[in-house]
């Protein structure tokens, strides 16, 4: 396929509603949880979105049954016998090391390649190791692959994670609900994905208490009692905070449909904190604004603190509030690339270490830009439409990774966005 990028004539409009799809961050796990059923698992509120995809063929390399139907996924894992995922797979998508866990849940040892052949050190999935080693799981690397065993059987353990780590918690979560015992994780990660993961493996008999707080009680059932479960996915709230200040940095309104506002609270309070209007419901968030975006600083932590898949986007909107923004990244180190691209539209921000200090400008110019990663694609598309002329944007891939039809669902509130192949002639 020709690579495709997506063309913004910034026109500034951005305003009406727009129905959040289910959270990615938590289908690919409670995907990978359908291991533990050992039947069809039915997962309802799945995006239509590439890292799902990616997913699916882990399962099914592994022996599983997946099966598409709208926003529906139907997981028959019964015929899984296979405990290796290939290089192939894992290489593309880090959250497919979300199988671990549930490999060795159901089978007692895996063979899963490590994360972009990471070797075992700086990498936070010491962490997934560290724990699952409290459990009674035995390591060794072979060849760019994690061998895990378990030479006398899972079994419960205190464990106090370095770091809120979500991909660990839910790792151990899937290993402890059939380890022999009791299991305590402490500064356990908070994250709604967590709960939603959760809240699935209860309902597959699991026994699970604490999800959503920091000390996550787990009490271990016999494998064959786990069995498989219908699960509607929660809806994605950064998704929603994307689309949110969509509305803030055009103006809006804009409303986002089919989330829970909780799962928001620190971004929407940053939103008020810039100027703008928020409103919310039960299942609905709207913001919009009248008046000039004020300055803002902001560091990102685990939840509840602020999300770092949001940094990007609120970089842009500090990129055009009057006055200066200093915004801190606390969890992922290489977050700050989006800058560059930024600045090619005009942005004046500064990078220091961890830091960004973002002066805000009365204007964006459009230009050629890429994708960095996933979140800055969303953010730069963003940026296009708030700019002069035409943004051109490259490495759309990362977006399709986490948004379903972003192109469409922008255009449905009046931007002027469209996908074209990467040779395109220029607009006059």
């Amino acid at each position: 396929m020709a690579e495709e990028i997506i063309i913004v004539q910034g026109n500034g409009t951005l305003e009406g509603e727009v129905a959040v799809s289910g959270a990615k961050n938590s289908a690919l796990k409670l995907m990978a949880a359908s291991l533990l059923g050992q039947g069809e698992t039915v997962i309802h509120n799945v995006p239509r979105i590439s890292d799902i995809d990616i997913m699916g063929e882990v399962l099914a390399c592994l022996g599983a049954r997946v099966e598409r139907s709208g926003h529906t996924l139907a997981v028959d894992t019964a015929q899984v016998a296979r405990c290796e995922t290939p290089y192939e797979l894992v290489s593309k998508m880090r959250a497919s090391i979300a199988v671990l866990g549930p490999l060795i849940g159901r089978f007692g040892q895996a063979r899963v390649a490590m994360p972009g052949g990471c070797q075992i050190g700086a990498r936070k999935i010491d962490m997934h190791l560290v724990g699952l080693e409290a459990l009674g799981v035995h390591f060794d690397v072979d060849h760019g692959f994690l061998e895990a065993t378990t030479p006398k059987g899972l079994h419960g353990a205190n464990v106090t994670l370095e770091f809120p780590s979500v991909g660990a918690t839910e790792n151990l979560l899937m290993a402890a609900v059939v380890a022999e015992g009791r299991t305590l994780v402490e500064n356990a990660a908070r994250e709604p994905e967590i709960e939603d993961l959760a809240r699935m493996l209860s309902a597959m008999g699991a026994r699970v208490q604490g999800a959503g707080t920091s000390t996550i009680e787990v009490e271990g059932v016999p494998l064959s009692s786990l069995h498989p479960c219908e699960h509607t996915t929660v809806g994605d709230r950064i998704e929603a905070g994307t689309f949110l200040a969509g509305g803030a940095l055009m103006g809006g309104p804009v409303t986002a449909r089919g989330i829970d506002p909780a799962f928001l609270r620190m971004a929407l309070m940053k939103l008020e904190a810039m100027g703008c209007n928020v409103d919310a419901g039960d299942d609905w968030v709207t913001v919009g604004r009248t008046r000039p975006l004020d300055p803002i600083d902001i560091q990102t932590l685990p939840h509840p603190g602020f999300p770092t898949d949001l940094q990007a986007q609120f970089m842009l909107l500090a990129a055009r509030a009057e006055g200066n923004s200093v915004i801190t990244e606390n969890v992922f180190e290489n977050r700050f690339m989006f800058a560059a691209e930024l600045g090619r539209m005009g942005a004046d921000i500064t990078i220091e270490g961890h830091h960004a200090l973002v002066r805000g400008v009365p204007r964006l110019q459009g230009a050629p830009v890429s994708a960095t990663d996933l979140r800055a694609g969303a953010a730069i598309v963003l940026a296009g439409i708030s700019a002069e002329g035409e943004t051109r944007v490259h490495h759309i891939e990362h977006i399709d990774r986490g948004y379903e039809d972003y192109v469409g669902k922008l255009v449905a509130l009046g931007a002027d966005v469209r996908r074209a192949p990467a040779d395109a002639l220029p607009s006059r």
